[in-house]
């Protein structure tokens, strides 16, 4: 395993995290999901990323219990908050009551006294970033939370609440966004801005959902069990993806990767690092061996030969418009 600072803050993170959205608590029993964490933790992972949200708060509780016994100093936990959790009005969103309350949830499930990343997983057009920025404050400190980050916010959002927690004297360090070779929305407005201001990128889905594996063919029924066949959240996110004249070029890329002596996930999860704003890329698993096959993607290094390959096989049918940011955000608060 590699390790890199996350953004310009002094925090060190394994370059590949373990998460689970989609996956413990729901789509995987629970033995399952400890055999993936255990076999991330055998890999040289250290960071291990989560919501609240994340199968209605479960993800949280068997994320705490896979890592029950290990030790806490030599870990990164990271989690969120935004989405709702509850029925009542304020179990949701970006107000101070929510996240402090929020917070006090999170460790009860993780079984830990505090995170080391605490992160807005969207932003909350509804409550004042003022409100937000100072409820983040008293999280830090109060020990609760070591550093703050944000998830799939705007780089105009990044910059307005990096002036806030400067003001505040907090660190805000990092920036949880999409990012594939198949989805560079981030690269025109986000990047730049995470660059200049020391904050570093936390990507998921770096293989597209399981479209950069090669699993899914052209002209071909998705597999059986797959992401496209999940009706918890991911066959949403997928489903854009699924057309056959993005799967044909996906298919291109096996040459290059036969070359580079790796799988077609392993050369997904390779490319993002190669982005040098990008601090982490969290991998998923519902089989151990995912993970195993994964990691394998750390400290690999690409050439630029093969580099402009794939940006030649992908440019056309990948999404390079910044206004997706945040497209999945809502207008108000959910």
């Amino acid at each position: 395993m590699e390790f890199r600072h996350l953004g310009r803050s002094g925090l060190i993170i394994s370059e590949i995290a373990y998460g689970n959205w989609l996956t413990h608590g729901s789509q995987v029993e629970e033995d399952a999901a400890t055999a993936c964490v255990r076999a991330a933790l055998d890999a040289g992972i250290t960071t291990f990323d989560t919501a609240d949200v994340y199968a209605e708060t479960r993800a949280e509780a068997v994320m705490g219990r896979a890592l029950k016994g290990e030790r806490r100093e030599g870990l990164e936990i990271f989690t969120k908050v935004f989405w709702p959790t509850g029925p009542g009005r304020n179990d949701r969103g970006l107000g101070r009551k929510h996240i402090m309350e929020s917070i006090d949830g999170s460790l009860r499930r993780l079984q830990t006294n505090y995170v080391d990343l605490y992160q807005a997983h969207r932003y909350d057009p509804s409550t004042p970033l003022e409100e937000t920025m100072t409820a983040f404050a008293d999280v830090v400190r109060s020990g609760k939370a070591l550093y703050i980050g944000v998830s799939e916010w705007t780089a105009e959002q990044i910059r307005a609440g990096h002036a806030l927690a400067q003001e505040l004297r907090i660190p805000l360090v990092s920036s949880q966004p999409q990012y594939s070779a198949l989805w560079r929305v981030i690269e025109a407005e986000v990047v730049p801005a995470c660059e200049e201001l020391g904050l570093g990128q936390i990507v998921w889905s770096p293989v597209a959902q399981g479209v950069l594996t090669g699993k899914y063919l052209p002209g071909a029924p998705v597999p059986a069990g797959s992401r496209a066949t999940d009706d918890k959240g991911g066959a949403t996110f997928v489903s854009r993806l699924l057309r056959d004249e993005v799967l044909e070029r996906v298919q291109q890329l096996r040459p290059l990767a036969d070359q580079a002596g790796l799988t077609l996930a392993q050369l997904a999860v390779a490319w993002v690092l190669q982005n040098k704003n990008v601090s982490a890329a969290i991998i998923g698993a519902s089989r151990p061996e995912q993970v195993a096959e994964n990691v394998k993607a750390a400290g690999v290094v690409l050439d630029a030969e093969l580099l402009k390959s794939m940006d030649e096989i992908l440019s056309p049918v990948a999404v390079f418009d910044p206004a997706k940011t945040a497209e999945n955000s809502p207008k108000t608060r959910p």
